[in-house]
């Protein structure tokens, strides 16, 4: 709280009217008061008049890489001797694992431990950057410019989470960044300050993009704090049209239903996912993980039988490890049971016997498709009924 005070200057005998501030962990911040003098038996903190303009005083939240960028622009402001844009910056996150820790210890920033943060009167704005945590209107109503958050997205599109790897997922061929203000208690929904554009550069895993979006929100960041004043003055409320949510990614979403994905639709799985989860099917009730995808594959089925979506075919000449989805084959160079594995030796150490007649099932040479992953409630794993289902070793695909 605030209070306004007589505090006697002793030295000289008069009393001088100011204005301080009193901390919430003050338990004893009065010892008596007489005459209408206050005396303080702990120390306060003077109050500083609201900044108008820069440099401001900045707490940063934050978790992990994406959010680094942004602190690391925030920090060498912070140490330039003219015009800086930053005058001091502490930080909050989440764990001491944390890339955004690693970098504040290092650096030797102060470091908050969430949610027990001191802010009032402190600081001018904050700064939210992947944090993963709702903030509530009492701590943003503490900072006198509010919370800004930078979103790797071109809002309302893909609030929530994980925009970047819907971006990739869903195949969009525009994307952007985001800078808004924080409301309480809802993820993604505040007025716009700032949004740039940028293209989605072909066959980009999310990952590649995620780095550019970075990259461009921590100079977006730093455009917007230098003209703060104007920017919120001109803020825009986000368009009830075209919201799209992006939940977080998981486990369920990388098990392949070959009847139902095309060609297309696993490439872009792959690329949004793949480099944190692997892509998943099962053989013969095991779990396979496929890794090293290549892409679509140009498979002649001349002379043969009609293949199954999930049938395999083994391509000698590439090393290639290709299984039929719904419109196509796709192909992988490795695969990971117990270990990894390439193409040919998971070709030649569990498939190549079945051809050779030592399994009593066609539908041994087949992945199986899994809706959900196999504990999913209401999974469904789908194993084709077909007696055609086979597997092609060849060197002309």
């Amino acid at each position: 709280m605030w209070t306004l005070n007589y505090c006697n200057a002793r030295a000289t005998g008069f009393r001088i009217l100011h204005s301080i501030y009193i901390s919430n962990s003050c338990k004893r911040l009065l010892e008596h008061r007489t005459g209408g003098v206050y005396y303080c038996s702990q120390q306060v903190q003077p109050y500083r008049h609201i900044a108008s303009k820069p440099p401001w005083r900045v707490l940063f939240f934050g978790s992990d890489d994406f959010a680094v960028e942004s602190l690391k622009l925030l920090h060498s402001s912070s140490l330039e001797s003219s015009e800086r844009v930053v005058d001091t910056l502490e930080v909050v996150t989440l764990t001491n694992s944390a890339p955004v820790w690693r970098y504040a210890h290092r650096h030797h920033l102060k470091v908050h431990d969430w949610p027990n943060i001191d802010v009032l009167g402190r600081f001018d704005v904050g700064v939210v950057v992947s944090f993963g945590c709702l903030l509530k209107e009492s701590l943003i109503k503490q900072l006198p410019h509010g919370i800004l958050n930078v979103h790797p997205s071109l809002l309302p599109r893909w609030r929530g989470p994980a925009p970047v790897f819907h971006t990739v997922l869903q195949g969009d061929r525009l994307t952007g960044v985001s800078i808004m203000q924080i409301r309480p208690l809802r993820f993604d929904v505040g007025p716009i300050l700032h949004q740039e554009v940028c293209e989605v550069p072909p066959r980009c895993t999310a990952d590649e993009l995620g780095h550019t979006l970075a990259a461009m929100g921590a100079r977006l960041l730093m455009d917007t704090l230098r003209n703060l004043p104007e920017r919120i003055s001109k803020r825009t409320e986000q368009a009830k049209e075209g919201a799209s949510f992006a939940p977080k990614i998981s486990v369920s979403m990388s098990w392949l239903v070959w009847e139902e994905q095309t060609c297309v639709q696993i490439d872009r799985l792959y690329r949004a996912i793949g480099s944190r989860i692997p892509l998943r099917t099962l053989w013969m009730g095991r779990t396979v993980k496929l890794l090293d995808h290549v892409g679509k594959c140009n498979i002649s089925l001349t002379g043969s039988p009609s293949s199954v979506p999930g049938s395999i075919c083994f391509q000698k000449e590439t090393n290639t490890l290709a299984v039929r989805c719904q419109d196509g084959w796709v192909g992988f160079k490795t695969v990971k049971l117990k270990k990894c594995l390439s193409a040919a030796d998971f070709y030649n150490g569990y498939l190549h016997q079945n051809i050779l007649g030592k399994s009593p099932m066609a539908t041994d040479c087949v992945f199986h498709s899994v809706r959900g992953g196999p504990g999913a409630v209401g999974s469904h794993t789908h194993v084709s009924q077909t007696t055609d289902a086979y597997l092609m070793s060849t060197t002309s695909c």
